[in-house]
């Protein structure tokens, strides 16, 4: 008996270091998207996000396109226009060492930005500008995903709400491309509109979702509204879940913190919108989100839009950020729970 107990003993330590680590696997992303500054930061912009229980940002470099149909792309390596530092090669790659630094992971999260348009237009008149279209988005891709090799990032989103291009058989080259280039997982941001028509997801680690939502049709909702608001997308993700067998990463979630936050959470603030400012309705939105989703086993993370490393110049009273505000205190409350 006394034998057996000797060699148990060593069993059972393995298995209890086993099980501890995959606990630490299993820790939900908790995520910001972090905006890239005109300057430089320093370790304390990236000290500041560890106060709030975030251990996740993402990074969102721009290519730029003038129309939904043009097949021409703009970006830092095939033009001589110079994005703001954060959005930089250099300026991805000083951050994403700066958060390992103090044990925050990255997602890469490109974006196309088209004037007077968003990304979910971009779609060719023709085979050949397709083709050319795809031609220049590979460029801008691939040279992203071996800066993300190089830097180790954890995570690299291969597009964002491109859902006019998914019927593409393109993008099955493309994924191998990248995993031939980039080592870590992958994802793909689909638009809330678009995530159950992407045909892809099985080549893919995770089921990446821009979950704007809307959730109520009225101003000043209660949680339990919005609660009740999340019921039938939450049903509708599962249902992809279960179909995929892949975990669910939100890519984006964010409200402006004003009356009408959860009608149209996609909407961008504008100048009209400070007469209404509601931090209140911003914090109810977090709320619900955390009580309805942070706990489905399906559910990977959140990245919240969005995080200024530093205080803007211009009032932020009624923009997404919650920082600040109510709804980073929700947010810290439930990041910080074990």
């Amino acid at each position: 008996m006394k034998l057996y107990f000797f060699f148990a003993i060593p069993l059972l330590l393995a298995a209890y270091f086993l099980y501890e680590e995959e606990e630490v696997l299993m820790e939900k992303q908790k995520g910001v998207c972090w905006v890239g500054m005109p300057d430089t930061i320093t370790r304390e912009d990236v000290i500041k996000l560890k106060t709030s229980g975030i251990t996740w940002i993402s990074q969102t470099p721009f290519g730029w396109q003038q129309a939904p149909s043009d097949t021409t792309l703009r970006f830092e390596k095939n033009t001589n226009r110079t994005p703001w530092w954060g959005e930089s090669f250099e300026g991805i790659a000083a951050t994403t060492r700066l958060a390992k630094q103090e044990g925050i992971q990255t997602i890469l999260k490109p974006h196309l930005w088209l004037r007077q348009s968003w990304p979910g237009e971009v779609e060719m008149k023709s085979e050949k500008e397709w083709q050319a279209w795809f031609r220049v988005y590979e460029e801008f891709i691939l040279g992203y995903a071996k800066l993300a090799n190089t830097t180790g990032i954890e995570i690299l989103c291969i597009g964002t709400e491109l859902q006019k291009t998914i019927h593409r058989s393109e993008w099955n080259s493309l994924i191998k491309r990248i995993r031939s280039i980039y080592k870590g997982k992958l994802t793909y941001a689909a638009n809330f509109n678009e995530f159950e028509k992407v045909p892809f997801w099985n080549e893919l680690d995770f089921i990446g979702i821009q979950a704007y939502f809307p959730l109520t049709k009225d101003e000043n909702p209660t949680v339990e509204k919005l609660e009740l608001g999340w019921q039938e997308p939450m049903e509708r993700i599962e249902a992809v879940h279960r179909k995929i067998n892949k975990p669910i990463l939100f890519t984006e979630v964010g409200y402006k913190s004003t009356t009408d936050a959860a009608i149209e959470p996609w909407l961008w603030p504008s100048r009209e919108m400070v007469s209404n400012v509601s931090e209140q309705t911003q914090a109810n939105a977090y709320h619900a989100f955390f009580k309805v989703m942070w706990k489905k086993d399906w559910m990977e993370g959140v990245y919240f839009w969005k995080w200024y490393p530093k205080t803007p110049k211009r009032s932020v009273d009624h923009d997404f950020t919650p920082q600040g505000k109510e709804a980073e205190k929700i947010m810290t409350e439930w990041f910080s729970k074990k």
